[in-house]
């Protein structure tokens, strides 16, 4: 079981680590696509490495309403606490 907190501070670090996103731009409230310069396949690939990290699938198609990294940590934490 994760906590917000946990799902959020790896995802940080995911943003930061892997798509090189300034740690300072990182908050709950920013856009993926609008303020962190994520695209459709930056999405797959955070996806496909909160899956290794969880070790369950997670459905694309769970994302596709996701639009700020608090809408990302919310379907996270949510699938993984299922």
């Amino acid at each position: 079981m994760q906590s917000r907190q946990d799902v959020y501070q790896q995802l940080h670090n995911y943003l930061v680590d892997l798509f090189e996103v300034p740690s300072e731009a990182i908050s709950p409230d920013a856009r993926l696509m609008e303020d962190l310069d994520l695209d459709s396949i930056d999405a797959v690939d955070l996806i496909v490495k909160f899956q290794e990290k969880v070790g369950k699938k997670i459905p694309a198609m769970e994302f596709k309403s996701v639009r700020t990294v608090d809408d990302v940590v919310e379907k996270i934490h949510a699938l993984v606490n299922t």
